[in-house]
C-alpha cells in the first residue's frame, strides 16, 4: 500500500526517534501543512524563473557585465531588506502583514520586468523586487518553527515541499518555455506566487514573544558573537559558490551543447537528491552538530564546482546534480537550526533575515557578479574550477581561525535555545 506525502511527513506525538526538545516549548500545532505547501509553491515557482534569468538577459542583448549588475543588485539588495524588513516584523508584531505584502509586491514587479528591455529601468525594477521579496523565506522559516514548536527537529520534512515543488515542476516549466519563449518564465513565477500568498494565510507565527532587551541591544549582541561572525563567513563563501551554480549553470550547459529541456531534467535531479538528507538531516545534526554538517557541506561544495570542470559534459553534468542534496539542502537546514537556537528572544525573524541574507544576499551578489565576469572572460568551466579552488581555500581558514578561538563551536546558551530533556 502506497504512503502519500502528509502520511510520510507525520510523526506521533510521542516517538522514541523523535523526542520532544523541551517541555517548555509548545506542542506542534496541526496547521504545518500550510508551511508544506508554501514550500511547495514558492520553490516551485522559483524553479520557472530563476535558472532562466540570466539566459532572458543575454537574450534581450545584455552584456555581460550588464548581466552580472542584474544577477548581483537582487542579492545585495536582499542582504539589507531581509533583516530590515524582517526586523520590522519582530519589532512590530506584525509577520503576517510584511509576508502578505511582500508576497503581492514581488508579483507585480516581477511581471513588469519582461515588458521593458532597458537596462536602467531593469535595474529599477528588479530592485524594487530583490527588496519587496527578501523576507519571505526568512518569514516563513521562522513561521514553520513557531508552528513546530516542540518537535522543530523535523523542520528539514516540512522543507521537502520546496524540493517536490523544484523538481515536479522544473522539467514542466522547461518544456513550457522552450515552446513557448523566455517570457514565459515571468509568467508561471506570477501564477505561482499568487497561489503561495493564499496558503501563506495558513501560517502562524505564534504569541509575541516579550523582550528582555531592547531590539537595537539584541540585534548588538548577536552580530558580536565572534563564532556567529565566523559561521556567516562561511555562508558567504557558500552563498558565492552557490549562486555559480543556480545562476550560471544553464548558461555553462549550453556552452557545451545540452538541450533545453535536459536543463529542466538537471533541476529535477538536483531537487530530488535533496529529498533523502532534508529527511534524515535532523539525525545528522543530533549527531554531527550544525558546524560539523556545514564544514562537510562546505567541502562538496566545492568538490561539485571542480567536477563540473573534469566532467563538462551535459551527461556528466546530470550525474555531478546528485550532490546537490548534500551542498545547499544540508547547508540551509543546518543553517536555520543554528540560526534558531542562538537568536535572542523575539529577534528569531531578524536572526533568520540575516543568515538569509548573508547566504542569498551578500553571497548571492558577489557570485553572481564575479560569475559574470569569469564567465564572459574565460567561459564556465574555468568559473568553476577558480570557484572551487576559492571554496576549499576558505574551508581551510575558517578551520584555522576557528582553532585559534577558546570557546567549542557548541551553540552559546540564548532565550531561544532548547536541551534535550
Amino acid at each position: 500500500m502506497g504512503i502519500g506525502i502528509p502520511e510520510l511527513l507525520q510523526i506521533p506525538i510521542s516517538s522514541p526517534k523523535f523526542p520532544r526538545l523541551s517541555p517548555t516549548l509548545p506542542p506542534m500545532q496541526k496547521n504545518w501543512p500550510f508551511s508544506f505547501a508554501f514550500y511547495f509553491l514558492f520553490f516551485a515557482s522559483a524553479s520557472a524563473l530563476i535558472p532562466y534569468l540570466a539566459l532572458y538577459y543575454q537574450h534581450i542583448g545584455l552584456s555581460g557585465a550588464q548581466t552580472g549588475v542584474l544577477t548581483a543588485v537582487g542579492p545585495l539588495i536582499s542582504m539589507v531588506g531581509a533583516p530590515l524588513l524582517t526586523g520590522f516584523a519582530d519589532s512590530r508584531h506584525r509577520h503576517k502583514f510584511v509576508l502578505s505584502l511582500s508576497l503581492m509586491g514581488v508579483i507585480i514587479t516581477i511581471l513588469a520586468i519582461p515588458m521593458t528591455e532597458q537596462f536602467a529601468l531593469l535595474f529599477l525594477v528588479v530592485a524594487i523586487y530583490s527588496f519587496l521579496g527578501a523576507p519571505l523565506i526568512s518569514l516563513s522559516d521562522s513561521a514553520t518553527m513557531s508552528m513546530l514548536g516542540d518537535r522543530r527537529a523535523l523542520y528539514g520534512r516540512i522543507r521537502t515541499g520546496g524540493t517536490f515543488g523544484w523538481g515536479l515542476i522544473a522539467p514542466l516549466a522547461g518544456m513550457v518555455i522552450e515552446d513557448n519563449g523566455l517570457r514565459w518564465a515571468f509568467w508561471l513565477y506570477a501564477a505561482g506566487m499568487f497561489a503561495a500568498l493564499l496558503v501563506s494565510q495558513g501560517l502562524t507565527f505564534g504569541p509575541a514573544v516579550e523582550q528582555t532587551q531592547s531590539f537595537r541591544k539584541g540585534i548588538k549582541n548577536l552580530l558580536s558573537n565572534r563564532r556567529w561572525l565566523l559561521f556567516l563567513g562561511m555562508i558567504f563563501v557558500s552563498g558565492m559558490a552557490m549562486a555559480m551554480v543556480t545562476t550560471y549553470l544553464f548558461p555553462f550547459m549550453e556552452e557545451v551543447g545540452a538541450t533545453r529541456g535536459q536543463m529542466g531534467f538537471s533541476q529535477s535531479i538536483a531537487t530530488a537528491a535533496e529529498l533523502p538528507f532534508l529527511f534524515f538531516v535532523n539525525r545528522l545534526l543530533d549527531r554531527f552538530r550544525a558546524r560539523g554538517v556545514m564544514l562537510f557541506s562546505v567541502f562538496i561544495v566545492g568538490v561539485r564546482l571542480l567536477l563540473y570542470t573534469i566532467f563538462p559534459t551535459p551527461t556528466g553534468i546530470l550525474f555531478i546534480q546528485l550532490l546537490h542534496g548534500v551542498t545547499f539542502a544540508t547547508i540551509w537546514v543546518a543553517g536555520v537550526s543554528y540560526t534558531y537556537e542562538i537568536a535572542p528572544a523575539g529577534l528569531a525573524a531578524t536572526a533568520q533575515g540575516v543568515f538569509s541574507s548573508m547566504l542569498l544576499g551578500f553571497g548571492s551578489a558577489a557570485g553572481n557578479f564575479f560569475g559574470a565576469l569569469l564567465f564572459e572572460a574565460l567561459g564556465g568551466q574555468q568559473m568553476y574550477l577558480w570557484m572551487g579552488v576559492v571554496v576549499l581555500i576558505s574551508l581551510g581558514v575558517y578551520l584555522l581561525l576557528e582553532r585559534r578561538m577558546d570557546k567549542p563551536m557548541s551553540s552559546p546558551a540564548a532565550p531561544n535555545a532548547t536541551v534535550p530533556s
